[in-house]
């Protein structure tokens, strides 16, 4: 499958919460090649599947050279003091900003054959596993930024060429 344009900020399919794929959803299988490609392409962290416009639960990641996806993932668990760093959006392009992101996090989920999935990490990790099921609930990570700092990313997002 080739890689999947990405949707961009102000498309409804961001703020829509996803809905759970049924197990056994031949459509399943497509989406997550789609997804696996789409997550492959150097510099992405992760892509979930309403960046490609597609309003099911599920998302793929690219994180120290370890691709995979998550069906239907639940954040069961964030821990550590929260802490601020830099966070782009392949949905927001061109824009980094420092957002608070726990430290570890822990996601549970189901793969194609319905077999379970548990993925948890730190660092890059636990901020992409926030990242995509932020995405997931309907939510960008714009909207985690403090007052300030969301003020000034939507003035700027506002006078970006593809707004």
């Amino acid at each position: 499958m080739p890689e999947r344009p990405i949707r961009i900020f102000g498309d409804p399919v961001l703020k829509t919460v996803s809905t759970p794929i049924a197990l056994g959803d031949p459509a399943a299988g497509t989406l997550i090649a789609d997804l696996l490609d789409s997550v492959a392409v150097a510099g992405r962290a992760g892509v979930a599947a309403c960046q490609i416009g597609v309003n099911l639960r599920a998302f793929s990641y690219n994180v120290d050279g370890v691709i995979g996806y998550v069906i239907n993932p639940t954040l069961v668990e964030v821990s550590g003091d929260p802490v601020l760093v830099d966070e782009g959006c392949l949905s927001v392009p061109g824009f980094y900003f420092a957002r608070s992101r726990y430290p570890f996090a822990r996601v549970v989920g189901v793969d194609l054959d319905g077999e379970p999935v548990e993925l948890s990490g730190t660092g890059l990790l636990a901020q992409a596993l926030q990242h995509e099921t932020d995405h997931l609930d309907g939510k960008l990570f714009i909207e985690g930024l403090e007052k300030e700092t969301k003020r000034e990313a939507m003035r700027l997002i506002r006078e970006s060429d593809w707004f």
